[in-house]
């Protein structure tokens, strides 16, 4: 039941709404459906403000098709009503556009009270209750009408009859009705108010009879319209105001000419000031100078324009009704001093408007001059850098020729680099000040100043590799006990975890560069190793890892190590076959030795190795060693 009773509410006051909103529409010729299909883009909730409050709202999207122009549509109409003072609580942009109904019927009535309602007035009271006692007053006479509020209290019909009979009883003829028929007194009294009165059909019959509580809002809404039309029906109230209105003309005549004559005073002296302050303007060439001056003229025409256009208004039509006003009641007509007539003041307005022009121009021309300016610096800056670079990675990859040759011009470019990060410090601030003034594209160069910075990154990157790579090459040049291939190997690892490209290792970087060689020590054995090659460095250069590698992969003829080559040439079989000894490039004579002086292997073999003959390399080493190196060559 309490959901039916919500639904009927929001169906009425929808509808209530929907008919109170196109009776004002009418002056645009718009006119709505649904309020919440209707409402969605803005652009009817913008008409309706305008209609209301008799100002424009400003430029708009008139015809919405993106979802981002219908909020800026409606954040524009209630930017407005807050600018007027009016309270909006949980009340956003979204609101509107996804269609809230009950939010929307909640703005809705807030614009009601504001524009219908909130100037109901009387014995002090206002709004509601201003209009509820305006009601009980009127309705006070008659004996079926008891009036407390605005909903179950005008179920019957007979408060709207007695409110007709009482301010027009030549249109009903309240004692010959039925009270007892409802709707027929309630549609008789909605038919003659809209016909004869114009008061719009806001409500249906079945809105307020067919409930026990019709929905307060749109009965305060529809009746409002009563007390607007009917006030100005009171012939007493208005031949009091008529001659209370003559009093006032009578004493203020010759107030408002001496209001006139210091406004009008006032608005020349202002107007006067304002083409002197243009005339004085100077700019310091700087953007941001030049758009706070544009910024101070746009306020200028948002602010004091507009007040001067207003006055300018105003005082137009202060004069006319000095003139007619002294007319009117055939006093001594007035005119102004020339010097302060509305001639005066024309001719002052048209100077105004030239050099409003003028002042446009100038600043127009200075920003636009001012962005062509930065836009060429920093493509000529940007431009020379990024042929500087150019010249450095060519120069890097041009290189040819004996290594310390190499080594030495690569260090004559390394030290072109810091003066690049100067001139790229020079470029930023160019970019800055191309961002501060919205300059988005540059038909001058194609660089930006984030790829400048990257590009100088790998010409800094490549120059660094490349002294590192011709000192190491320098280093590995001299150790001629490592093969070409154990020296490629050794370079590698060293480069890829030398991250930070300093051609050193640091102690983590160290151990896993041992790690990736097979070289693996404990945490203390690793300390140890680090500290006696790094030295009081605290870090390992690439000469000092070549010769560490150079000492602990050096051939040391021991028989664990030429137990260890057999293993790796029989691929970790306990056997050799000719066919191992040969694909590992021992020389055939070397390989006929061998099969001559090994034993014959008489344990369990490969499938693959079944049809060939098998040597036992494990026994043929037990003959050239004894003690503690048999046991460790037994143990393998």
């Amino acid at each position: 039941m309490a959901v039916l009773l919500d639904q009927s509410w929001v169906k009425v006051q929808a509808k209530t709404f929907t008919k109170w909103l196109n009776n004002k529409l009418t002056a645009r010729n718009v006119q709505i459906n649904d309020l919440v299909t209707d409402l969605s883009d803005g652009v009817i909730l913008i008409h309706l403000l305008e209609i209301l409050s008799q100002e424009s709202l400003g430029r708009y999207a008139a015809r919405p098709k993106l979802r981002v122009q219908r909020f800026e549509n409606v954040n524009i109409a209630l930017d407005f009503i807050k600018s007027r003072r009016i309270q909006l609580t949980n009340i956003g942009a979204e609101d509107i556009v996804d269609g809230n109904r009950k939010i929307i019927l909640g703005l809705i009535w807030t614009l009601i009270l504001r524009f219908t309602i909130s100037d109901i007035n009387d014995q002090g009271l206002s709004a509601r209750e201003g209009l509820l006692l305006w009601c009980q007053r009127k309705t006070a006479c008659y004996e079926e009408v008891d009036i407390q509020n605005f909903s179950g209290s005008w179920n019957n019909g007979l408060a709207f009859c007695a409110l007709l009979d009482i301010h027009r009883p030549d249109l009903i003829d309240y004692d010959k009705l039925d009270k007892s028929d409802h709707r027929g007194n309630m549609q008789l009294a909605f038919d003659i108010a809209s016909k004869e009165i114009g008061i719009p059909d806001l409500l249906d019959v079945e809105d307020v009879c067919d409930v026990a509580k019709p929905d307060e809002r749109s009965l305060m809404t529809y009746i409002a319209y009563w007390f607007h039309a009917f006030s100005q029906m009171e012939r007493v109230e208005n031949a009091g105001r008529r001659v209370e209105k003559f009093v006032s003309n009578m004493n203020g005549a010759w107030e408002m000419q001496n209001s006139f004559e210091r406004r009008m005073r006032a608005l020349l002296q202002q107007i006067e000031e304002q083409k002197k302050a243009w005339e004085l303007a100077r700019f310091d060439g700087t953007y941001a100078d030049a758009k706070e001056q544009y910024k101070q003229f746009t306020m200028y025409k948002h602010n004091k324009k507009r007040n001067y256009v207003a006055e300018k208004s105003d005082l137009a039509g202060l004069l006319g009704n000095i003139k007619t006003k002294l007319s009117t009641y055939r006093l001594r007509p007035y005119e102004p001093p020339l010097e302060l007539s509305l001639e005066s003041l024309d001719e002052a307005w048209n100077d105004l408007m030239q050099s409003e022009q003028h002042r446009s121009q100038v600043i127009n021309n200075t920003i636009r001059d001012i962005k062509n300016h930065l836009r060429r610096s920093f493509a000529d800056k940007a431009n020379d850098f990024a042929l500087a670079l150019k010249t450095i990675s060519v120069s890097i990859s041009g290189l040819e020729g004996d290594v310390e040759d190499q080594l030495q011009h690569t260090s004559q470019i390394s030290q072109n680099l810091p003066p690049m990060d100067q001139y790229l410090e020079l470029i930023a601030k160019l970019d800055d000040q191309c961002q501060e003034a919205n300059i988005e594209e540059n038909d001058f160069t194609t660089y930006t100043y984030d790829e400048l910075v990257y590009e100088l990154g790998l010409v800094r990157s490549s120059v660094q590799k490349k002294l590192a790579f011709l000192e190491n090459q320098m280093v590995a040049r001299n150790m001629t006990n490592l093969t070409p291939i154990q020296l490629e190997e050794f370079e590698s690892v060293f480069r890829h975890f030398d991250r930070d490209l300093s051609n050193s290792l640091q102690e983590l970087e160290f151990s896993a560069a041992l790690a990736s060689l097979g070289l693996v020590y404990d945490e203390q054995e690793m300390h140890e190793r680090f500290v006696d090659v790094a030295g009081r460095g605290g870090s390992v250069s690439f000469e000092q890892f070549i010769r560490f590698m150079v000492d602990v992969t050096e051939d040391q003829n021991t028989a664990e190590q030429v137990f260890e080559s057999f293993r790796e040439v029989a691929d970790g079989k306990p056997y050799v076959t000719e066919l191992d000894l040969t694909h590992s490039l021992i020389p055939d004579d070397v390989v006929q030795k061998l099969m001559e002086s090994m034993p014959q292997h008489s344990g369990p073999d490969l499938q693959e190795d079944r049809d060939l003959p098998k040597y036992d390399y494990v026994r043929f080493m037990e003959n050239f060693v004894n003690g503690r190196e048999a046991n460790g060559v037994n143990h393998h």
